[in-house]
């Protein structure tokens, strides 16, 4: 029991960010309306395709750890916005939200003691929650280290 309080404790770090990387609220806070849709010179991507393909992908990840019935998006063009700019402020906001809300619920799930992060889900093929919770993290750190950089190379980072 104490090893999983222990990786529980880190998956929990991990999930919130801080420590090595930097974390969604620094990520997306006070950015400006107009340079959310602006797409750099050599930049892959805008910053609402970022925010926009972490929503997708975590949304994606978190309901493949609890919903048997869960069917993924077309890959890769159910993971990213049609377009480079937000339609509104609203969209933004919304985005924002609904991914702090599905961050929240994975944790939820890693908080859970009944939760076993070993044993294989039931719908999957050998994937289990400490994996998806892995992936996860993994590629939240990623996408949010292309946010930070998007931010210093457009001007909006102290």
């Amino acid at each position: 029991m104490k090893e999983q309080k222990s990786l529980q404790k880190h998956l929990l770090e991990l999930l919130r960010g801080g420590q090595a990387h930097i974390d969604f609220e620094s990520a997306v806070k006070d950015w400006p309306v107009p340079l959310r849709g602006k797409k750099l010179k050599g930049a892959a991507h805008s910053p609402w395709e970022v925010l926009e393909h972490m929503r997708l992908a975590q949304w994606d990840i978190l309901e493949f750890t609890r919903n048997p019935k869960h069917v993924s998006p077309e890959f890769p063009a159910g993971y990213w916005p049609k377009k480079p700019a937000p339609p509104n402020s609203r969209a933004w906001n919304e985005s924002v939200a609904a991914f702090r809300a599905d961050l929240n619920a994975m944790i939820a799930i890693v908080e859970d003691d009944s939760s076993d992060f070993f044993a294989p889900l039931p719908h999957g093929d050998g994937q289990t929650v400490l994996r998806e919770v892995l992936v996860l993290a993994d590629h939240n750190a990623y996408h949010l280290g292309e946010l930070l950089l998007l931010r210093r190379l457009l001007g909006v980072w102290k």
